[in-house]
């Protein structure tokens, strides 16, 4: 019941409203349809055994008007329960993105891309369907089988006691279909997420799909998690099948034994005709009421993985929050609460100064696999500093932790002089401007992307700050300039002019920091040396610190600090580094060599 509380808590009292009436109008239909048998019953028995024709005619339009009543009824419930299942599924949705929103990197990194994708689609539908069956057949089929028993158990006691040996095998055998199905359900899931990884990495990689002719191969990989799919679809659902038809063989089963035996008291006038063929509908009923439960059975098993998939987003602890909270440190102690208090107002330091404080990062948290060493540093505001090192030296990762998009297992990280987890986190991110490795645009104009950093700067700020970055005059080029639409993830562009327009979209914001993460790797010499120069000149008072490959992305940054397997080889100048630190003077070296 927590679990349902948790997934319904926050929904519109409209739905709500929907919830509780719907079920009203499902009574007002079991109602009339326990009732009818019992009239037919009399017309039978009273009305065309006596020849009274104003009897039958009489109970006749009243069975006609109970029958209309009830189809209104059903119509009124099927309607108003779709209404309150579609708005509880918008409020799940809503509720599911938002948390991930919320996710640091390191809960994105638990679930993976692919199966949030799932949970917020098939494992919510899933939901939905059970939410709109809970309001309509949890109702329906209890009531109707309650009264359905007790009115054929009105009728004739004895013939009753079939319902009685019929029903407890029935749960016998749900139970066993339940115990099962739901681990290979549970499974099947996992492999839904599975085929939407592939398919998420093929369609966003098409291009290099093409250039390298891998069309077969991607087609035959595609085809193999599909079958696997397949097989594990047909192994869940070939033990669910199993419910139909023995619920079938114990619906006719007790149809022949009521004809069996009702019959026999017909003839030995123990039982009136009309009360025989009541009997039947009542067993219709009640037996029709018992498959609704199977099915419903069968739909939570399947509700049941995606409620428990759904939950684990819903209760999983963001690491990174202006709530704060505890945190586990390299060594696996727990820091207490108050370590990570976390102002709920704005911060105005004296100045932007960075430090990192024996600094250490590991993404699970253990010691032993830590990516970033003891990183001692400090970066006076203002300055322009280079990192250089190679592939997995994690200088992506050191930067990550100054917004907080990933927090430092150990050791503290300050922002002016205070601990970025005194920060608020929102605060905090507003101050630094962070261009990532990936260039991600966003569909819509070019104006609106920019637009990211700052909501409702004007005209004249896109265009400086696209003119800094270089992007002003191929932005130009395009017949509506600014306001050209980019389509889905900037695919009218090339790597360079995506570069620079996110190099313009973080000059927008005009933040205290500006993090420049391998962003002009695929810009030209001299497009990278004028946008360097341009940070310079228009933004003296922020710090920019520059990650590149190319010796020339930082060879004239006040500080260069190379990093070697997460620690600090060397820091200093240009002319320093290459007299004093190995790695920094042969990477040089091979990159003069090339040119």
């Amino acid at each position: 019941m927590s679990k349902i509380r948790q997934i319904t808590s926050g929904m519109e009292s409209y739905y709500w409203l929907c919830t509780v009436i719907s079920p009203l109008f499902m009574l007002g239909e079991v109602f009339m349809e326990t009732r009818l048998p019992r009239l037919m019953a009399s017309l039978v028995d009273v009305g065309i055994k006596n020849s009274d024709s104003a009897f039958v005619l009489r109970h006749g339009f009243i069975m006609i008007l109970m029958a209309v009543f009830s189809l209104f009824c059903g119509a009124m419930c099927g309607r108003i329960s779709s209404v309150a299942a579609f708005g509880f599924s918008k409020n799940l949705r809503k509720k599911l993105f938002k948390k991930v929103q919320d996710f640091s990197f390191s809960n994105m990194d638990k679930f993976g891309t692919d199966s949030l994708v799932t949970r917020l689609t098939t494992d919510v539908t899933s939901l939905q369907n059970m939410y709109q069956n809970i309001i309509r057949t949890m109702v329906r089929s209890p009531v109707m089988l309650i009264f359905g028993t007790i009115m054929a158990c009105k009728i004739n006691f004895k013939l009753a006691i079939i319902f009685f040996i019929v029903i407890p095998l029935l749960a016998l055998v749900l139970t066993v279909i339940v115990i099962i199905v739901y681990p290979r359900f549970r499974e099947l899931l996992k492999k839904y997420d599975r085929l939407n990884r592939i398919v998420q990495e093929n369609l966003i990689a098409i291009r290099v799909v093409k250039a390298f002719v891998r069309e077969k191969h991607e087609s035959e990989k595609f085809d193999e998690i599909a079958d696997d799919l397949q097989k594990s679809q047909v192994g869940a659902e070939k033990i669910v099948i199993l419910n139909m038809p023995l619920m079938h063989l114990m619906v006719y089963g007790c149809i022949i034994s009521a004809l069996w035996f009702g019959g026999n008291m017909v003839v030995s006038e123990k039982m009136q005709t009309g009360e025989l063929i009541s009997f039947i509908s009542y067993i219709t009923q009640i037996l029709m009421s018992l498959m609704m439960l199977s099915r419903l059975f069968v739909m939570f098993i399947l509700s049941r993985t995606s409620l428990s998939r759904i939950t684990e987003i819903l209760d999983e602890k963001i690491e990174i929050s202006n709530e704060g909270g505890n945190s586990v440190t390299a060594d696996g102690k727990t820091l207490s609460q108050s370590a990570f208090t976390v102002s709920t107002a704005p911060m105005s330091p004296e100045n932007f100064d960075i430090e990192f404080q024996h600094v250490s990062f590991s993404y699970d948290k253990k010691e032993e696999h830590a990516v970033l060493n003891d990183i001692n540093l400090f970066i006076a505001q203002g300055k322009s500093i280079g990192i250089l090192g190679g592939t997995g030296s994690s200088k992506s990762t050191l930067v990550q932790l100054l917004p907080r998009l990933y927090e430092a297992t150990s050791g503290k990280v300050l922002v002016g002089g205070r601990d970025v987890r005194d920060w608020n986190l929102t605060e905090l991110r507003k101050k630094i401007a962070f261009v990532p490795q990936k260039n991600i645009l966003f569909s819509g104009t070019i104006a609106e992307n920019l637009r990211w950093g700052k909501e409702n700067a004007s005209d004249e700020e896109l265009i400086a700050a696209c003119k800094i970055s270089h992007a002003h005059d191929f932005i130009m080029t395009f017949p509506k300039g600014y306001d050209t639409n980019l389509g889905q993830g900037g695919v009218n562009l090339s790597g360079g002019q995506k570069q620079r327009l996110c190099i313009a979209r973080a000059l927008v914001k005009k933040s205290d920091i500006l993090i420049l993460d391998d962003s002009t790797s695929a810009v030209d010499t001299a497009t990278d040396l004028g946008i360097r120069k341009a940070l310079k000149t228009f933004f003296p008072n922020t710090t920019k610190i520059i990650i590149a490959q190319r010796i020339a992305s930082v060879q004239d940054a006040d500080t260069i600090i190379v990093l070697d397997s997460g620690k600090i080889s060397g820091i200093g100048s240009h002319e320093d580094l290459l007299k004093e630190n190995m790695i920094y003077r042969e990477v040089y070296e091979s990159q003069m060599s090339e040119n």
